[in-house]
């Protein structure tokens, strides 16, 4: 029972995904985001707005309260918001708008998390739908990456 506990931990921390700023922006290079647009989900951008919702972990959650009690949960490295964006069948009323389940969303395969971020900025509000984005990546970012020679 112990070997299979440790297995189960070892499999777990094992899973689990930060990377850093240039890395991060080299995947999504691969997937074929370029730029900075306040308008559209850009590396630049993308980049960015995950340093301030995830800190570039593939498994961060972040629960919202209200009233004492958690009315959602944010999920990955997007913090996805599962009262609009995905479903964790735990969040009344989950419009769940880009139909995935929101253990998709921490895990090590960040495709799926790509498009539902484009979804979102698709969205009247666009990339004001992140926190972080607003407060630290919507002013000047031209410089962000720099170090990353892109």
């Amino acid at each position: 029972m112990k070997t299979l506990f440790l297995l189960c931990a070892l499999f777990t921390v094992a899973s689990l995904r930060t990377y850093t700023k240039c890395e991060l922006a080299r995947v999504f290079q691969s997937y074929g985001l370029e730029g900075h647009n306040d308008n559209i989900f850009a590396l630049v951008s993308g980049v960015c707005l995950v340093q301030y919702e995830s800190s570039f972990s593939t498994n961060a959650e972040g629960q919202n309260w209200r009233n004492g009690r958690v009315v959602s949960t944010d999920y990955g490295l997007f913090q996805i918001n599962s009262r609009w964006w995905c479903d964790d069948g735990k969040t009344e009323n989950s419009l769940n708008a880009c139909e995935q389940h929101c253990t998709q969303f921490v895990d090590n395969n960040i495709a799926d998390d790509i498009t539902c971020a484009k979804r979102v900025v698709k969205d009247p509000q666009g990339m004001n739908a992140w926190y972080g984005w607003n407060k630290h990546c919507k002013e000047n970012v031209d410089n962000y990456l720099q170090e990353c020679n892109l």
